[in-house]
């Protein structure tokens, strides 16, 4: 039986029937005679033990029933990477081996791997594969040095999902016979990782997109192995237990997408150490167990300087309880897309399209939530909606509709940030009166004609005499629009922001 051992076997990946585990002893187990392999398996029910027989520990494992025994000739120990190729494609002279897998999924994005189940139709030779799939073949090594070269030169997209890969090493050892490589699915493979910096080469030189989604890395190790990653677009890492985070530096600053699902983070304040990844567009928190979102560095209706680029953000299935850190993402500066179901915050309404409107009109340059795109006509009704809502709230807490004395607490502000901006900013003329400055004013669309002009007699110093009032707006091209209802609000003309009001008397 020793024959049948490989000399690295010792953390080593093996299948036992439909079982995958991971080699922790070989050798003799007294006083049963030959040879044993100690493995700790996936999936720890399959188990018996925690490495310990007989009152002797012969290996360790995470769980206290995850270990067993094995004979070796019961231990699979895998296939080099191009004869997987070829028996999965049918080119081993074997007949077509017909595939289950068609599509392989980074995140939300499925990508269709060609030429799978007719295969042997499409791509008759090795050296014309551009997209492959290898998922759950037994992958365990390279194989013969610069044979996946010479085979298959026009590689791009590869899918090494679950297969028997132990080592970043082996990684490498395929990749660099991979010229051109583009896409790397490595998830579900429990291999181990630099705990060094390695060194800087071309191997991965062109990757763009690379999952390593439960594969048990940790972000120091993604971090040891990031220099090697020029290019990285798209980096997938749910499940992998990953609790806090380190600040970039230097790496991973061309990623546009990162992916940390399922993996529970300390708390909020770890998104601030990848809070400056300069391209970042989209990142996906589901289930991360954070309960808060902050960013310190900016105060109320000021933009943070955190996540510039970042436009699409998951932070779905979370503990976020609290309309506070909804308020803080109307300080990222370019974010468009939210996805936020399955949060405690969300309990607080009962009526989902009244929650719907109160993201909305917090969050002032949202365009998609929770997949459902915002009209510019919802927009304005939330927004709308919103200082109806919490408009009496306003005037307690030092509110009014005289600029002059409108002074709302601390509180209200820190509970209601927006409020402020989500009146109008108007310009106010007097076109027969050349002498009186243009002067600028925020007022609510709530406010009547009637407290209009009471603001403007005050303001402009106005006799008792009859105002007139009318506005003109770059839409309706030099047209005046009266003002003539004074028990009508101003969104009842449809005045918008940076529109003009004429004082005539």
């Amino acid at each position: 039986m020793t024959a049948r051992v490989p000399s690295d076997a010792l953390g080593r990946r093996v299948l036992c029937g439909a079982e995958y585990a991971t080699v922790r002893y070989v050798g003799s187990v007294p006083p049963t005679a030959g040879i044993w392999l100690g493995v700790e398996w996936d999936d720890p029910q399959r188990g018996k033990h925690d490495g310990t027989y007989e009152g002797t520990q012969y290996f360790k494992c995470r769980h206290p029933r995850g270990g067993s025994f094995i004979r070796p000739n019961k231990a699979n120990f895998g296939v080099d990477f191009l004869t997987a190729v070829k028996d999965r494609y049918g080119l081993n002279d074997q007949g077509v081996q017909h595939g289950t897998e068609n599509t392989l999924v980074f995140g939300k994005k499925t990508v269709e791997f060609v030429g799978m189940d007719s295969v042997a139709e499409q791509q008759s030779q090795l050296n014309r594969l551009v997209d492959i799939s290898v998922h759950e073949c037994a992958v365990s090594h390279a194989g013969q040095k610069e044979e996946i070269s010479r085979t298959c030169p026009n590689i791009r997209h590869i899918n090494l999902s679950k297969n028997l890969i132990s080592s970043w090493e082996t990684v490498t050892a395929i990749a660099s016979q991979v010229q051109n490589l583009e896409t790397l699915n490595l998830s579900e493979n429990k291999m181990k990782f630099p705990s060094t910096s390695t060194s800087v080469s071309s191997v991965f030189s062109k990757l763009r997109i690379l999952a390593l989604n439960q594969t048990q890395i940790t972000w120091t190790e993604v971090l040891l192995c990031a220099p090697g990653w020029p290019a990285l677009e798209e980096l997938y890492l749910t499940s992998n237990n990953i609790t806090v985070l380190e600040r970039p530096d230097n790496v991973l600053q061309t990623l546009k997408l990162l992916d940390l699902s399922d993996n529970q983070l300390l708390d909020g304040n770890q998104l601030h150490l990848i809070a400056h990844l300069p391209r970042l567009e989209q990142l996906i928190l589901r289930n991360t167990g954070i309960s808060s979102i902050h960013f310190p560095d900016a105060g109320f209706g000021c933009k943070t300087k955190m996540f510039p680029s970042l436009k699409r953000l998951a932070i779905n299935d979370n503990k976020i309880s609290q309309w506070s850190s909804i308020n803080e993402l109307d300080k990222l500066s370019s974010l468009q897309s939210l996805q936020c179901h399955n949060n405690p915050f969300m309990d607080t309404e009962k009526n989902p399209e009244t929650l719907r409107q109160l993201i909305i009109a917090k969050i002032s340059q949202l365009e998609v939530l929770n997949k459902s795109e915002i009209l510019p006509a919802e927009r304005k009704g939330a927004e709308l909606d919103y200082r109806k809502i919490f408009g009496n709230d306003w005037l307690a807490a030092g509110g009014n509709w005289n600029p002059e004395k409108n002074k709302p607490s601390e509180e209200f502000l820190t509970a209601h940030p927006r409020y402020p901006s989500l009146c109008l900013t108007l310009t106010i003329k007097c076109p027969e009166k050349p002498e009186q400055k243009p002067v600028e004013k925020k007022l609510p669309e709530s406010m009547t004609i009637q407290r209009v002009k009471g603001l403007l007699y005050r303001l402009l110093k106005i006799p008792g005499s009859e105002l007139k009032l009318s506005y003109e707006s770059s839409k309706l091209e030099g047209k005046e629009v009266e003002l003539d209802n004074d028990l009508k609000p101003l969104q009842f003309y449809s005045i918008e922001n940076g529109d003009c009001v004429l004082v005539r008397w």
